[in-house]
């Protein structure tokens, strides 16, 4: 079966839709992240930055298919790895870092 062969060869308004929503929570992971690290005055990376590495790579990856694009379907498939085992690790772990607020653990 070809996945790629589900999507139309010149994506229209939609995908073009989908992929800039992927990409604006892929971009608000970085304005999460600066945001904690100024309110706490150090490197941090909250829980919601892993969250929105997921819900953006997942949408981009979605669009990557889309648009046919071998580079940036494995730029986004191998981020999406990443991304679900750092949520892994946060939800293993007591502490700061699991703290339903979204507070995060340092970046050293």
């Amino acid at each position: 079966m070809n996945l790629l062969a589900a999507f139309p060869d010149d994506p229209g308004l939609g995908w073009i839709a989908l992929g800039l929503v992927g990409q604006a929570l892929f971009t608000g992971r970085f304005v999460v992240q600066w945001l904690a690290s100024e309110w706490a005055r150090r490197s941090v990376i909250p829980q919601a930055f892993w969250y929105l590495s997921v819900a953006g790579g997942v949408i981009l990856f979605i669009y990557a298919c889309a648009r046919r694009d071998p580079v940036f379907m494995l730029g986004q498939g191998a981020g999406l790895f990443v991304y679900a085992r750092n949520i892994h690790l946060l939800r293993r772990a007591p502490g700061p870092a699991h703290h339903p607020a979204g507070k995060g653990a340092a970046a050293d």
